[in-house]
């Protein structure tokens, strides 16, 4: 008995022993299983970039440029001061008609222009006008390009001070009524919502929508169709008229502006000369500002944004000169840089909007004005090649743009010329002479498409 009973304590204890190392061996299989990458059966999903068929392009022009105030009897009656001159070209065939300037009666309408894409490819047309006025109660230089509408545009710049007049143009190129939404940020925020009917082109006084804001911020938004939307402001100060202005929409906000074509016509320590106007348009954030001639930085800041808030600063004791001027931030920015050639009687002065990316072709058109530049801005790491050439004939130029470095070009008036580069650049286009000044920034265009990946 005691010799069996010692053979089943054994076995029990072995059976016991290799329980145990099983067990054992099973966790320690597992956890390494669990340690060791398994085998993925993945698969990258199906795409294509396709590159959407160019359509016809249709651009608006703004027109006549606007007197308030002539009439003694209805001092907010509007009539015109003047046609502005016109220079155009496309790549191909294109149709030109006249909106209705509702408020500027007996007067033709700007001009709808409509660039037809052909076999293909990309319409490319460009306009602009520009107009120099003498006048007791208006002085200066006024140009702008004439561009697409939009669903959405950022007007920064103007002012309701003693002495402006400020209007907001609003154009419908299209077939049915647009109802824009026109929202002022200020020292409080208020919102205004205006009908303009198919083909029609009306203005807005600034002053009647943004009472007591002295550095205004206005987003326009438009359903039903896209509007153009330009502010033409005029400045007499005492009774001497002080410069006059067509100010193009600014871009989409976003975290990173560029600027291009900055003009310094005079130096000043602190009369305010060139004045950046900055909103954050989603959350407070930093700016973080750098101001270029040309490789050198020669002036920095770094600036606190309120949310919804606009803010001017002054870029003092700048030399004369074409500047560029970078910003980031950690939320979206729009943004306008007013430049003034001096203080004081018959001066002049013209606001710049942010500069869009060009990447392949656009046509340019250079209106009529003194000394006109194209400012070529490179914010890459790579140097770049942008070739100019008028669009009808004759020989062209190779520019180099260095690396984070610019260019400028000297250009004809009256005349289109095509600019194309393979390497991201930004660029404007200035007019400057003895109390004149004016200019904007080039863009892209609509015919610019850039792919779209589908995926099937």
């Amino acid at each position: 008995m005691t010799q069996k009973r010692a053979i089943r304590v054994v076995a029990t204890g072995a059976r016991l022993l290799v329980g145990v190392a099983v067990a054992v061996g099973c966790v320690v299989g597992v956890t390494a299983a669990v340690a060791v990458p398994w085998p993925e059966i993945a698969g990258e999903p199906a795409q294509v970039a396709v590159t959407p068929t160019p359509g016809d392009t249709t651009l608006v022009c703004t027109g006549d440029f606007r007197a308030v105030g002539r009439n003694a009897e209805d001092a907010a009656q509007q009539v015109s001061a003047g046609t502005p001159e016109f220079t155009i070209d496309s790549s191909g065939p294109r149709e030109e008609s006249e909106l209705v300037a509702s408020d500027l009666p007996d007067v033709s309408g700007p001009r709808r222009l409509v660039g037809s894409a052909e076999r293909g490819g990309a319409a490319l047309i460009a306009a602009a006008e520009s107009i120099s006025i003498e006048e007791t109660d208006l002085s200066g230089l006024a140009a702008a390009p004439c561009r697409e509408a939009r669903t959405e545009s950022w007007l920064v710049g103007g002012t309701v001070e003693t002495g402006t007049n400020d209007l907001i143009i609003l154009s419908n190129p299209g077939d049915v009524t647009a109802t824009a939404t026109l929202v002022v940020y200020g020292i409080e925020q208020t919102a205004t919502t205006t009908l303009v009917p198919a083909g029609t082109q009306l203005s807005v006084p600034l002053a009647s929508i943004a009472a007591g804001a002295q550095e205004p911020v206005v987003r326009i938004t438009a359903a039903g169709a896209p509007v153009r939307a330009v502010l033409q402001s005029s400045l007499i100060r005492t009774l001497d008229p002080s410069g006059i202005d067509l100010q193009d929409s600014a871009p989409a906000p976003q975290s990173e502006l560029s600027f291009a074509g900055i003009q310094v016509a005079t130096k000043s320590e602190d009369a305010g000369l060139t004045v950046l106007r900055l909103m954050a348009t989603d959350q407070a954030t930093r700016a973080r500002i750098t101001v270029r001639s040309g490789d050198a930085e020669v002036q920095q800041l770094n600036v606190p944004l309120e949310e919804s808030t606009p803010t001017e600063m002054s870029l003092d004791g700048l030399d004369a000169g074409v500047y560029s001027i970078e910003i980031d931030a950690d939320a979206p920015l729009v943004g306008a840089v007013r430049q003034t050639t001096r203080i004081g009687p018959g001066s002049d002065f013209a606001w710049t909007t942010a500069a869009e990316g060009i990447r392949g072709e656009i046509l340019v058109a250079v209106p009529e004005g003194p000394r006109p530049r194209i400012h070529l801005v490179n914010t890459q790491d790579a140097d770049a090649t942008v070739t100019l050439a008028p669009a009808g004939g004759g020989d062209g130029e190779e520019i180099f743009v260095p690396a984070h470095g610019d260019a400028l070009a000297d250009v004809s008036a009256d005349t289109a010329y095509s600019l194309s580069t393979d390497q991201q650049v930004q660029a404007a286009l200035t007019l400057s002479g003895t109390d004149e000044l004016a200019g904007w920034a080039l863009s892209p265009g609509a015919a610019a498409q850039a792919p779209i990946i589908v995926y099937p």
